[in-house]
């Protein structure tokens, strides 16, 4: 590993006005669990390592019942599933969390890392889809923010550019008669990334009879975490039972566009979205109506 500077600003000014100078040849660092693995294989040999730990903005985790959940880019896992407003108003979020490696990986591992890495069978990134979220990005020139969905471009890819920080995830508010879930699939617990991941969040009508809002969300199955935007289009509207959650299982298969590699076949992948995609719905249901 060769050596780099090391840089570790203590305002949101100076962190943008380093990647203002130096932003092609600079790496963030938050957690630190997947960039200095890929440090010490060279497989990245930036000449700056940007510590964003001191960043207050990047550290924010607060709850607005109006606004809904901030999630700063470098806040770790486990202060999402330890904390009481992600507990009672985003169990979806607790689903994720804790299941990304074990307590010492969610003691630094980040949900901001967890999107900038842009790993096709990232668990975070599902859930933060389906409930909505909003990146928002920093540099010097000014401040944008993105659909979640959009973020990621492809494998280990995603839109930000050199100088441009992700300074925070702007989650909605719940609304009412809803409720969402995350699930993966391992072959093994010793075998910590997703063969497939599924996230789905739900809205019923008030008589909790028909479907008004579904989002479902696959991980594991493309090149980027996708957003199936046919099963949103196709249960709007429709009354919630097994005929039409079957057909919603058969749509996440369609979409889905699944490689084979050693943690299994496109085909048993394709089978998985089908099948997990119903768990899931089911579950989000289940949690709508207290179950």
């Amino acid at each position: 590993m060769k050596y780099v500077d090391y840089e570790r600003p203590t305002s949101l000014k100076s962190a943008l006005s380093i990647l203002s100078e130096k932003g092609d040849v600079t790496k963030v660092l938050a957690g630190g669990t997947d960039i200095l693995v890929k440090l010490r294989g060279r497989r990245e040999q930036p000449d700056v390592l940007m510590d964003s730990k001191e960043i207050p903005e990047l550290n924010e985790l607060s709850y607005d019942q109006n606004k809904g959940l901030t999630i700063g880019a470098a806040v770790p896992l486990y202060k999402l599933y330890d904390n009481a407003d992600v507990k009672n108003n985003y169990p979806a979020l607790v689903d994720s969390t804790t299941i990304i490696g074990g307590i010492p990986i969610q003691g630094r591992a980040t949900v901001g890392g967890n999107l900038c890495n842009a790993a096709p069978s990232a668990d975070v990134i599902p859930t933060l889809i389906v409930l909505g979220a909003k990146a928002l990005i920093s540099s010097a020139d000014g401040t944008r923010e993105i659909n979640v969905d959009e973020f990621c471009t492809g494998p280990g890819s995603n839109v930000l550019k050199s100088n441009e920080l992700l300074v925070s995830i702007n989650v909605p508010a719940p609304k009412e008669n809803s409720g969402a879930h995350y699930m993966r699939f391992i072959p093994r617990n010793e075998m910590d990334i997703a063969v497939v991941g599924i996230g789905t969040s739900v809205e019923l009508n008030a008589e909790g009879d028909k479907f008004k809002n579904v989002n479902v969300a696959l991980a594991s199955v493309a090149p980027t975490p996708i957003f199936v935007r046919e099963i949103s289009e196709f249960l709007s509207g429709k009354e919630v039972n097994d005929e039409n959650i079957e057909k919603a299982g058969q749509l996440a298969k369609e979409a889905s566009s699944p490689i084979s590699d050693m943690r299994g076949t496109a085909e048993y992948r394709q089978h998985l979205c089908s099948v997990l995609t119903k768990r899931s719905l089911n579950k989000s249901i289940e949690r709508i109506k207290g179950a």
